[in-house]
């Protein structure tokens, strides 16, 4: 029956519409994620906007920024030609429902016009009374039973297809308006974007008359880099060999796990990839490895965990439970807490205020201390790192979505 065909078409295309609206979920949540991203570095522009910086360091932040600019066009990109594909496909499809509509509504009217021409109680009696026997009586009676049933689902078939149109109808209106407000977007994120590329074109031209004095900068501060670490494995050293002899170990470099140590390191494993961010909001300013610098192509950077911006008067926060095993003051780095999980040492650099002492019980997220401000670049650095006894981890593998 016709009404039937109809279902199908109804069916089919808003099963169509929703694996659509998946994907189109999941690039808005793309979307959303890169916006935030934006506006955590634009957090950290405008906390050292008054400060004065190198234009080394002005220049790596106005990357960030046009890396994550361009992703956003991107993905902005991609969501409009997805609006632009379902906009096309729902009108042809509104388009062909609506003609099956419309014979729908043919075949009613003309079922209707020939029930009320045939609608008598004597026309149905002589109907009946024309039988040849019985068995054909029932027969007839049935047929009528059914016609009616028949027509029935047909005047509800007719409302419920015309309410479905309608619902169509507004979907294609809002998957309009959605693209329109995209595309507004989208323009306005060209115009800011072209605004940082003018801006980066300058300082690098600025850069590239100075190059040499920016590598002896950068090379000390890589020295610097290489003190501060080296210090820090030598404190974890102590650390393993102080906790070891509690248990009768002589290992300095590795733990002498106990029964409710080991369960927590295996809780520690078990997360990897979904810690949370040992700070609520931030940019990764310097990622872990070796790579060259990003303009100074001659100078190498080295750094055995991460650097992380946050806003000024920021919170370090605990990645997981476990216990405080060490706050220290490095020359340079003003202090450091280590929290252990097991035999996983998480470590946080360049605390200014810390709120917990040697010997705490931490939870996951809880604020340890309020990460300090750098003279030189003005910027709230955190410096995170992450170890497996003596073995440097690399946090972009451990921390969500780093």
């Amino acid at each position: 029956m016709r009404y039937f065909k109809i279902s199908y078409c109804i069916l089919f295309l808003f099963c169509g519409l929703s694996v659509l609206g998946q994907t189109r979920k999941e690039l808005e949540a793309k979307r959303q994620e890169i916006q935030q991203e934006i506006n955590n570095i634009n957090k950290v522009l405008k906390s050292t906007e008054a400060e004065s910086k190198s234009a080394l360091t002005e220049y790596q932040d106005l990357q960030k920024r046009i890396q994550a600019t361009e992703r956003l066009i991107q993905v902005n990109n991609q969501e409009a030609n997805l609006l632009t594909r379902e906009i096309n496909e729902n009108a042809n499809k509104i388009d062909r429902l609506r003609k099956e509509l419309e014979k729908l509504k043919a075949d009613y009217a003309k079922m209707i016009e020939k029930s009320y021409k045939s609608k008598s109680d004597q026309s149905r009696i002589m109907f009946l009374f024309s039988s040849e026997s019985f068995l054909q009586a029932y027969k007839r009676i049935q047929y009528m039973k059914q016609y009616t049933s028949y027509r029935k689902k047909q005047g509800e078939e007719v409302k419920k297809q015309t309410k479905k149109l309608q619902e169509l109808n507004e979907i294609l209106f809002e998957q309009r308006k959605d693209k329109e407000q995209i595309l507004a977007e989208n323009r306005n994120t060209r115009n800011d974007l072209v605004k940082d590329k003018k801006n980066q074109q300058q300082l690098l031209a600025s850069i590239n008359q100075q190059k040499s004095k920016y590598a002896k900068e950068l090379n000390a501060k890589q020295r610097e880099v290489n003190r501060i670490e080296k210090e820090i494995d030598r404190i974890i050293k102590e650390s393993i060999a102080k906790e070891n002899k509690k248990v009768g170990s002589k290992s300095k470099t590795t733990f002498k796990l106990t029964p409710e140590a080991q369960a927590l390191a295996n809780d520690f494993q078990e997360n990897r990839g979904k810690l949370p961010w040992p700070v609520e909001s931030g940019v990764v300013s310097m990622r872990f490895g070796e790579h060259p610098h990003p303009i100074v192509k001659t100078a190498k950077i080295m750094s055995n965990g991460v650097r992380i911006d946050t806003e000024e008067n920021g919170k370090a926060r605990a990645i997981f439970e476990g216990f405080v095993s060490q706050i220290s003051k490095i020359p340079g780095a003003n202090l450091t807490v280590m929290i252990r999980h097991g035999d996983y040492i998480s470590v946080y650099n360049n605390i200014e205020k810390v709120y917990v002492k040697s010997g705490d019980k931490i939870s996951r997220n809880q604020e340890i201390g309020e990460v300090a401000r750098n003279p030189s670049s003005g910027r709230t650095t955190l410096f995170f790192q992450l170890f497996k006894n003596m073995t440097k981890l690399n946090p972009e593998q451990w921390i969500y979505k780093m």
